[in-house]
């Protein structure tokens, strides 16, 4: 049975009146310690925000976080690994001077506070001497809150037989299809309890939970020397243990079987010109890597040059480029039901919020925080804060970045039926992107071939190729809501040090028209 849907509204009103209770494993004493004692985190807070004061701070914000992890991973009738981790600690911000200045630390005690307040302002003095612009920030609201997202059941506290029994059964399903000669599966919880303070008042709660079910099967011609895979993955959701209960893991390990079976046997595609329809299983990741990272202002503005690159995009685009085709909505949103960067505040206090990026194919804003958004004159942030541990430096990262669907209900019939030779991209795979994001190619797991508006024959070896203005400009239809898919990823990677960001992108099928498609495995 499928998850009913849930409307914005319902999320939003449910995740901020939900009470979620804790649960302590027994494996997990770090997690233990203050687990549900705000009032200690309080405590901690108010001592190293006084103290930053004192030293000359004209800001500081502080965020006490407590994580537990718990993976297993399977393949075909062994299980390979169990791993279960916790962590605690604190990380503090301070602005002095017009600078910042950081540090963290895991104990959480007013002792051990106060003395990262004093070595995050002893940097920042440091840092004052050496800028040559100031830090200035965006207004934000004073907010006292809580928030948690909404669960029907705690995946930390079903049990592990019954977790790994879940994990076999879905391999044996996908092994019970002839021709299929290796299966994999993994399973990933995330539990994540925050608490943010600053100097300006506010003193949030949230609590996230993550669900990343993933598999693989593979067939082998030996006598070739030849082998497929079928990787299922990127279905990752912010929701509870009923994400496993309630989906049909089990008919997709199924038709996976059958899709590697097929995929050993497929012929390589001809290289040419196609009409291509994408599916979100696929679309997700070209969302992602042309439009969520060339939107991120900081990227623009050369901050990420060094590591992650930057954006073909400038600062003063905005309002101004034509991104696609009139159809072309693309919205940041921290506020989707199961959005993997979904969450009811960001690590500066700021609410979460939805906005377009895109409107009308039209490039109309970014992705900005308190300190990104004075940049390009705006006063407020659209929430885009965000550090991936208590110990890491929070930096600007991607929001949930989704193509909004057509008004009416299109259907994916509706997509094939004028195209007399097209490809059909469903799922993640090989592909790459330059540092500006503009050039780039994505190949599919499972790519179909369109004859006459009819599907026919699975190929092998496709990957389309476009640069990213071009390719949403060729966009001319969307599946209609019905058609709407969320998927996500837990490795969105950015930063020096590097950090990890989890995030989904929402999308129908789409079609677009005249797109070069390459054959990967010619010599």
């Amino acid at each position: 049975m499928a998850i009913p849907p849930v409307s914005r509204r319902q999320f939003l009103a449910t995740g901020s009146a939900l009470i979620a209770a804790t649960y302590v494993p027994e494996w997990a004493e770090a997690f233990q310690a203050g687990a549900t004692d705000d009032s200690r985190r309080a405590e901690a807070a108010d001592v190293a925000l006084a103290r930053a004061t004192a030293l000359g701070a004209s800001y500081a914000d502080i965020r006490i976080n407590r994580y537990r992890r718990e993976s297993i991973a399977t393949r075909e009738r062994q299980v390979l690994n169990v791993s279960r981790s916790a962590s605690y600690g604190l990380g503090l911000r301070v602005l002095v001077n017009g600078a910042w200045g950081f540090a963290a630390t895991n104990q959480v005690e007013p002792a051990a506070a106060r003395a990262a307040a004093e070595q995050a302002v002893a940097i920042a003095k440091a840092n004052a001497a050496l800028v040559t612009r100031k830090v200035v920030l965006a207004h934000a609201d004073q907010v006292v809150a809580t928030w948690f997202n909404p669960i029907k059941r705690d995946p930390f506290e079903v049990p592990l037989e019954t977790k790994t029994a879940f994990l076999m059964k879905l391999n044996e399903t996908a092994m019970a299809v002839p021709g299929v000669s290796f299966v994999s599966s993994q399973i990933l919880f995330v539990d994540e309890q925050k608490y943010f303070a600053s100097t300006e008042g506010s003193r949030i709660s949230q609590r996230l939970v993550r669900t990343y079910p993933q598999f693989s099967t593979t067939a082998a011609d030996r006598a070739a020397g030849d082998f497929q895979t079928r990787a299922v993955v990127d279905r990752a959701q912010l929701i509870g243990y009923e994400y496993v209960e309630d989906y049909p893991w089990f008919a997709d390990a199924e038709k996976a079987g059958h899709e590697v079976v097929e995929k050993l046997k497929a012929k390589p595609v001809v290289a040419g010109r196609y009409d291509i329809v994408v599916d979100p299983s696929q679309l997700f990741l070209a969302i992602h890597e042309s439009v969520g990272h060339s939107t991120e202002l900081d990227r623009s503005l050369g901050w990420e040059a060094n590591m992650a690159g930057t954006s073909f995009l400038k600062a003063t685009d905005a309002g101004k480029l034509r991104f696609g085709a009139k159809i072309v909505n693309l919205v940041g949103d921290r506020t989707q039901p199961g959005g993997l960067a979904t969450t009811g505040y960001d690590d500066e206090g700021v609410k979460s919020e939805r906005w377009h990026l895109v409107r009308d194919g039209m490039f109309v804003d970014w992705q900005t925080t308190r300190e990104l958004a004075p940049l390009v004159g705006q006063q407020r942030s659209h929430g885009c804060l965000h550090a991936d541990d208590w110990s890491s430096v929070p930096f600007p990262r991607m929001p949930n970045v989704s193509l909004e669907p057509a008004a009416t209900e299109v259907t994916l019939d509706d997509l094939f039926k004028d195209i007399k030779r097209g490809l059909f991209v469903e799922g993640r795979g090989v592909s790459s992107i330059d540092q500006q994001r503009y050039n780039f190619q994505f190949g599919g797991a499972v790519i179909r071939e369109i004859t006459n508006g009819k599907l026919g024959a699975m190929v092998r070896d496709a990957a389309y190729q476009s640069r990213t203005p071009d390719f949403w400009a060729s966009c001319d239809g969307l599946g209609g809501p019905a058609t709407y898919r969320l998927w996500g990823t837990s490795a969105d990677g950015k930063g020096e040090p590097g950090q990890t960001n989890a995030v989904s992108h929402g999308c129908p099928p789409a079609r677009f028209r005249n797109i070069t498609v390459l054959n990967t495995g010619a010599a």
